[in-house]
């Protein structure tokens, strides 16, 4: 058997090269997502806008993401650790002083909160529900900035232990409102919303959560009711627990380190949740590539549908038929809906799943377009379809903070694995996971 050549100088060169280009991308790419945080919080009271529009109010996911990213900013330097906890601080201490009585002008009820607030007051806006999977994306937050900031100082004590008094005041039993259902949210003009989860969804991280809390916890028979919904499929060539978006298959993926733990579900199917998303992600590539649609731009390089914004407009003739356009609407594949709008940041946030065709398709994005650099990969959708011949591809107006706050994270789970780490690092997770019947691996 003839031994393989070596790899020649200059091949060496350029791939040391090509690493070195991925990392500057990647870096800048993390930085400027990291700055909406900054620019859209109110130093008052810690609240971050939903986005950078004018107008816009505060939501609860996006704090989520905030306060996870405050960490990852220190590590990085781009902020002092001071500062960072100053910042986490004032969102704890607005959070826990709130309005709890669930009025229909209040904060919050029994622990959760209503999805969106009012900047400035705090309030519930837009008649939101009090939502569950947002005050769950809050609780990871929280939790995380409470592992981190470790440090014997009064400033991060309180933060602790603010953060102790935020999760176990959270009554997520009180959700469970028939049986091991558990409810998506609640109004205080007409109680709970009148349907549960159903499906393999975002909501595995509200589990465990759930799950993990020594006050008010779920029962048990909660995750084993909600995975008996689940859809497993063979799309493609791929065997996976089907979701049509990515986000799906990604937002618990923030915190939650799945590689090598098995609920019993997945170990029936001889997988995990990390391998199921990294072929969910196979699965979208090959959907743009196979382009049933006849989308324009839509190819190995250029994939992602998600939730994101689009376009929205009346229905134009494409490729023989008429193509509605949606506004802000969950977009999968391959049962749609779709309307040539990808979500360049779910792309991205793939990265930590299958890198070797993520990498290629977030070069190709980063450049897309004659708009700012990285304009594409962080805005909430772009879509070449929608637009007139040989004009530029729609892009949507303006940042989303879900968007900065994944591309944040699951970058920084790719280079170090930090946010991995601080999820593995905190008893509640375990807990959580345990009793949802995860085992094996780190746990």
């Amino acid at each position: 058997m003839r031994a393989k050549a070596p790899e020649r100088p200059e091949e060496i060169a350029s791939e040391k090269a090509a690493q070195c280009s991925d990392e500057a991308m990647l870096d800048r790419l993390q930085r400027a997502a990291f700055d909406y945080f900054p620019k859209a919080t109110n130093a008052r009271n810690g609240l971050v806008a939903d986005t950078s529009r004018s107008g816009s109010p505060a939501s609860i996911a996006v704090m989520g993401f905030a306060l996870s990213a405050y960490p990852i900013a220190v590590e990085r330097g781009w902020i002092e650790r001071d500062t960072a906890v100053q910042t986490v601080l004032a969102c704890m201490r607005f959070f826990w002083a709130s309005d709890q009585t669930g009025s229909p002008s209040a904060t919050g009820y029994r622990g959760f909160y209503f999805h969106f607030l009012d900047m400035q007051a705090g309030a519930r806006m837009w008649q939101s529900e009090l939502s569950l999977i947002d005050t769950a994306l809050l609780m990871a937050g929280v939790l995380t900035a409470a592992t981190y900031f470790d440090a014997n100082t009064p400033a991060e004590a309180e933060l602790r232990k603010l953060a102790d008094h935020l999760y176990r005041r959270v009554d997520w039993r009180w959700a469970q409102y028939d049986g091991p259902t558990v409810a998506q949210g609640w109004k205080p003009e007409c109680g709970f919303l009148h349907y549960g989860w159903e499906g393999y969804s975002e909501a595995i991280l509200l589990y465990v959560l759930g799950l993990g809390s020594p006050t008010h916890a779920f029962t048990e028979a909660s995750f084993q009711r909600w995975t008996v919904t689940y859809q497993w499929e063979n799309i493609y060539g791929y065997d996976y627990l089907y979701a049509g978006p990515l986000f799906i298959h990604q937002f618990s993926h923030a915190w939650i380190d799945f590689r090598g733990i098995r609920d019993q579900f997945m170990r029936e199917k001889n997988c995990d949740y990390f391998e199921n998303s990294r072929r969910a992600t196979y699965v979208q590539r090959e959907y743009a590539i196979r382009n049933p649609r006849s989308f324009t731009g839509y190819g190995d390089n250029c994939w992602g549908l998600s939730a994101g914004e689009g376009p929205l407009a009346e229905p134009r003739l494409m490729a023989g038929r008429p193509q509605r356009f949606y506004g802000y609407a969950a977009r999968g594949v391959p049962y749609g809906p779709d309307d040539g709008t990808i979500a360049g940041s779910s792309t991205l946030a793939s990265l930590v799943f299958a890198p070797e065709i993520v990498l290629p398709a977030v070069r190709n994005l980063d450049a897309y377009g004659a708009r700012p650099q990285g304009m594409a990969l962080r805005s909430s959708g772009i879509n070449a379809s929608f637009s007139e011949p040989a004009a530029e591809a729609w892009i949507s107006v303006g940042e989303f903070g879900l968007d900065q706050g994944m591309i944040v994270l699951m970058i920084e789970n790719y280079r170090t694995g930090l946010p991995w780490q601080l999820g593995r690092s905190s008893s509640i997770m375990q807990t959580g996971l345990r009793r949802a019947g995860f085992m094996g691996g780190w746990l």
